[in-house]
């Protein structure tokens, strides 16, 4: 053994954490002592031509490798890396210095094929996927625990990370390996037995591609292996390595390898990657400071960078604060015997003397400068998956490609057809256009966002914001996972939401959806679906909704190019349902009342839209029923009544007799109030033209006691606050009329402003439970 490193016949075995500044710093300093020809990486070894992409001067971390199924059920495997990965920094100096590098790891298609067997093995045996063993104190937790820190990474990076003595750091990771696997091999013989086979299987490959190595030709002394600390031990004997006939008898699954853009947050523990770390882009100023070999001004450089973001957001903060914050941070380390201060003492010396005393005032700058946004980059065409040859295709064909750029761009849709157009492909531009930008939406790539078009009745307008980003090209990459064409994976995704909606509401839904992204099976299939739940359904109000839907489909859908003639049956049975279904619906409370006028509303404007498809004589017959009925929501009813009134189905006697009947001295004020809230709601001008109504509603009014006044005055409120202030000022005029005063005068008092002890006890009503009277 030469200076703590574990050799075997003169190979250098290297073992470092994932993501970790103290393990490049040292790594290079040791490749740079023993200049091997031969590099070799934990990592796919199927991924080895991948390793000259992620060298080259354009890559810039971080960056992750993925690899995906080319089957389904889909399944992944990610190896991410950023710029103080040991093993980014391992190929940068192979590459520099015209090494051999290779991965040695499993090929990607045995890991994810072992993983699968796990599962299989799991769900036939009973047993959570999640993990096989799980306890709630692990060997890492009582590592931290005897180390006297709070938590593992304060122990990880006060002994390792800032360790720059030249060859400990080695030695202390292989004992830290050969403790580990101690403490821990035996106990998971018994109770983790999959994953302790799992890592008897990648060591025993591992070593098995070092022998080549040196088949291969290069010198052991030449050779330098990096892989995890975990690992660092069980590779020093050679002896046991993977046979021919082992290794095919490994279980596989077809896979695909590309590299993508990866951020900062996605590399983050917050994000669920096992690997992360808390605190990615600290770790990227702790490497800066390595390089310069300035690591000792790193909690200057952090709590001046949590100064400076509390002050661009105007909590100021002096200079002699951020001293003293130095200061404390630097003693807390010394009380636990540390040389620099640790992420845990800066936060702590942040929040007491930043914060003064208050984590939420230096919470999210320390968000930013702990996991920063730093979002990676590769060069232009490089490991392009077909997804994103096909997005690029699609771009160029639309001539979209000018807004692949990051600044925000407006983009105007016209769906209609261009008469003027010399090709079918011009005439429909921006409908193909809104067609893929939809199907984007679906994916959830975020390139472009939907805004309102400003005229409600414009449906050939659309309105998008548009803006490329690294983030962008992720999820365009995760998106490959679904299909090989924005078109098939569109069309997977639709077929999953169709496959898991349970209401009729959420499958109309998906039915515009369809519409929106050109989809025709995908409609079918929708209607189909929608169709099958609607066949049972009572619920008026979502019956309603999904009537909306498809009525807004019928009437606009040829502009999209859209054969919707099938849905015209299923929106007849929609409606016929909800008529059936209307008056038991309408015994709701008036919680629920509020969706039902809405529903109702819907309903006959549908009515009105499509007179010559859905049942007019049906629909007339049950408003009359809801109107005329006292057991109802009075709220319901009342509208009912509105809509006929508009609609001419209701005579001027009929009219007064129902307002008379339903105003009528001794009509509880819920019911009272609440129908004439009802009737509000709809053709108000056609109510203030009505004398007989006022003079029937304030004497209904004046014949309330105290409590039944106080009652109504709920209703009431809510019926007056949808007029605006001319219909409010003929009111006033009207009941000025009625109580024989000025109407001016009249009309300015009962208008002006409630003073706030008013406005208080009248919201306080509103709320209160008159159940107790």
């Amino acid at each position: 053994m030469n200076g703590g490193a574990v050799e075997q016949v003169g190979v250098h075995i290297f073992g470092v954490r994932h993501l970790s500044p103290g393990g490049a710093k040292h790594l290079l300093d040791e490749l740079n002592h023993i200049r091997p020809t031969a590099v070799l990486i934990e990592g796919p070894s199927d991924a080895t031509e991948e390793i000259r992409h992620l060298a080259e001067q354009a890559t810039r971390p971080p960056v992750a490798l993925l690899a995906f199924t080319s089957d389904l059920p889909v399944r992944t495997a990610l190896w991410p890396f950023a710029s103080y990965s040991p093993e980014y920094q391992a190929m940068k100096w192979a590459n520099a210095h015209h090494a051999m590098c290779a991965f040695i790891d499993l090929p990607s298609s045995v890991m994810i094929g072992l993983e699968d067997l796990r599962r299989q093995t799991l769900k036939d045996a009973n047993t959570p996927v999640q993990a096989e063993h799980i306890t709630s104190f692990s060997i890492y937790d009582r590592i931290a625990v005897l180390a006297g820190e709070d938590d593992y990474d304060m122990y990880w990076e006060r002994n390792y990370e800032h360790n720059l003595n030249q060859g400990a750091y080695r030695e202390a990771i292989l004992a830290f390996s050969s403790h580990v696997r101690a403490l821990t091999e035996e106990d998971e013989r018994v109770s983790a037995v999959h994953e302790f086979a799992y890592n008897a299987i990648r060591e025993s490959y591992m070593r098995r591609k070092i022998k080549e190595a040196i088949t291969a030709g290069h010198e052991p002394e030449r050779i330098v292996v990096i892989c995890g600390a975990y690992h660092a031990a069980a590779l020093a004997d050679l002896s046991h390595s993977m046979t021919d006939e082992e290794l095919n008898c490994l279980p596989t699954r077809a896979t695909r390898l590309t590299l993508m853009p990866y951020s900062y947050y996605k590399l983050s523990s917050m994000s669920g990657y096992g690997a992360g770390n808390h605190a990615p882009y600290y770790f990227e100023m702790m490497w800066s400071r390595m390089q310069q070999g300035t690591l000792d001004e790193l909690p200057h450089e952090y709590l001046s960078s949590v100064a400076r973001q509390l002050r661009q957001k105007g909590t100021h903060r002096s200079t002699a604060e951020v001293i003293e914050a130095v200061r404390m941070a630097q003693s807390l380390s010394a009380l636990r015997g540390g040389s620099v201060p640790v992420l845990r003492d800066l936060r702590d010396a942040a929040q007491t003397l930043l914060g003064h005393g208050d984590l939420s005032v230096v919470a999210e700058a320390l968000s930013e400068l702990n996991v920063g946004t730093a979002i990676g980059q590769l060069a232009e065409g490089v490991s392009q998956t077909p997804l994103q040859d096909d997005l690029n295709r699609l771009f160029k064909s639309l001539k979209l490609t000018k807004y692949k750029t990051t600044v925000a761009t407006d983009l105007m849709l016209d769906l209609r057809e261009n008469r003027r157009a010399s090709s079918e492909a011009s005439a429909y531009l921006d409908l193909n256009r809104s067609f893929l930008l939809h199907r984007l939406k679906l994916l959830d790539i975020p390139f472009a966002q939907f805004r309102s078009a400003g005229q409600e009745q414009a449906t050939w307008a659309e309105h998008w914001v548009v803006q490329w980003s690294p983030e962008t090209e992720i999820q365009v990459v995760e998106s490959t996972l679904l299909g090989e064409t924005v078109e098939v994976a569109a069309a997977y995704v639709m077929q999953q939401k169709l496959d898991a909606c349970q209401t009729i509401a959420e499958a109309s839904q998906l039915i515009v959806i369809a519409c929106e992204c050109g989809m025709v099976a995908q409609l079918e299939n929708g209607r189909k679906n929608l169709q099958r739940l609607a066949a049972d359904q009572q619920d008026v109000i979502q019956m309603a909704a999904a009537a909306k839907g498809l009525s807004t489909l019928i009437r606009y859908g040829d502009i999209r190019r859209m054969d919707t003639s099938l849905l015209v049956p299923l929106l007849e049975q929609l409606f016929m349902r909800s008529c059936l279904f209307l008056t038991d619906a309408s015994h709701c409370s008036d919680t629920v009342a509020v969706d039902m006028v809405e529903a109702i509303q819907e309903l006959n404007r549908i009515a009105l839209d499509h007179s010559e498809q859905v049942d007019q004589e049906l629909w007339i017959q049950e408003l009359h029923h809801l109107a005329a009925q006292d057991d109802l929501n009075p709220k319901c009813s009342g509208f009912a009544c509105a809509l006929l009134l508009e609609r001419n189905e209701l005579t001027r006697e009929e009219c007064a007799a129902e307002v008379s009947r339903r105003l009528s001295p001794g009509v509880p004020a819920d019911l009272g109030a609440g129908w004439f809230e009802g009737l509000s709601m709809r053709n108000r001008y056609v109510l203030l033209s009505r004398m007989s109504l006022w003079e029937q509603l304030n004497e209904y009014i004046g014949a309330l006691d105290e409590d039944e006044f106080v009652r109504a005055l709920v209703f009431l409120r809510r019926a007056f606050s949808v007029f605006n202030s001319g219909e409010k000022t003929m009111i006033a005029e009207l009941l000025g009329e009625l109580w024989g005063v000025n109407t001016e005068q009249a009309a300015e008092v009962l208008t002006q402003e409630l003073r706030e002890d008013e406005a208080k006890m009248l919201d306080d009503l509103n709320d209160f439970d008159f159940e107790d009277f």
